[in-house]
């Protein structure tokens, strides 16, 4: 688990520094900037809560099938938590269409 906590801080360190632009003389910034920026928040937003998702996702399903081959009638308690689970990819989404409407 170790290493996957790396290799996200480690894309989140390289996209941060994505960010930064270089100090010209002139005043406000450059349309092009600004919406490279935009992507970039928006393309973080989705890809992170899409990860977390998927990893939640697989815990709760794994977990899920257990309990349903213990016990069939708590299969639909079992639904109920996978779509908890996957709403945080469907508020990613959500964030992302906010970002880019800006």
């Amino acid at each position: 688990m170790k290493p996957v906590i790396f290799l996200l801080m480690l894309t989140l360190v390289i996209s941060v520094s994505g960010l930064t632009t270089v100090a010209f003389a002139q005043e406000g910034e450059t349309s092009s900037t600004i919406a490279g920026q935009k992507l970039l928040g928006a393309g973080l937003a989705f890809g992170l809560a899409a990860a977390g998702a998927g990893i939640g996702l697989g815990f709760v399903g794994s977990a899920g099938l257990a309990v349903i081959s213990e016990n069939p009638a708590l299969q639909s308690k079992v639904f109920i938590f996978i779509g908890m689970v996957e709403s945080i990819a469907i508020y990613g989404i959500v964030m992302m269409f906010i970002i880019l409407g800006q």
